[in-house]
This record gives C-alpha cells, structure tokens and sequence, in this order.
C-alpha cells in the first residue's frame, strides 16, 4: 500500500497584487493614487515615475533576500509607533541575543 503524500510547498507565499509581491507594488499603487489626487497630468506622470522607480528599487534590493525582507527592514529600521510595533517581540532597539 504505497500511495503518494502530496506536501503543499506554497503555503505561506506573500501576497500577490497580479504578478508582483504586495510590498513590491505598494509604492506604485501609493504614488498612482497620490498622482490622481494633485489632479494635473504633470504630477501624475512624476508620482509615476516615482513609485516605479521606488518598486524596482526595492524589489533589486530583496532579490536574493528573504521573502519577508521588506517587513523585517521595516521593524528594525523604522521608528517605534502603533502601527509598527509587533505584539510578540521585542521592541527592535533591544539588540541583545540571548542564547
């Protein structure tokens, strides 16, 4: 009695907005919003022109990175408030391994 046990291996991929990575297309998504709102054609090409270049920027710096690099920089990396901090570790300023 040999049967094939199927492991799923796509379990805890990152959120996809079509074919690109969450945090990859946040910037572009934030600028085209931004560019909508100033409400000129000029300052929407420009936010444009900024939130894909902060998109590749980003996505050639987490390339050979874990998957979840963005969120790790973003807690070490930013200050402490609300809506940074993580209920289940430690605040990122205690550096200190134990262990």
């Amino acid at each position: 009695m040999q049967t094939e046990t199927y492991i799923p291996r796509r379990l805890d991929d990152q959120w996809k907005i079509g074919f690109w990575d969450v945090d990859v297309a946040a910037p572009i998504l934030f600028c085209f919003f931004v560019g909508y709102m100033s409400g000129s054609k000029l300052s929407f090409a420009v936010c444009m022109g900024i939130g894909i270049f902060l998109s590749r920027w980003l996505s050639r710096i987490k390339a050979d990175k874990h998957p979840a690099f963005a969120m790790h920089w973003i807690y070490w990396c930013l200050p402490p408030n609300p809506l940074t901090t993580m209920q289940g570790t430690p605040p990122s300023h205690l550096r200190r391994m134990v262990g």
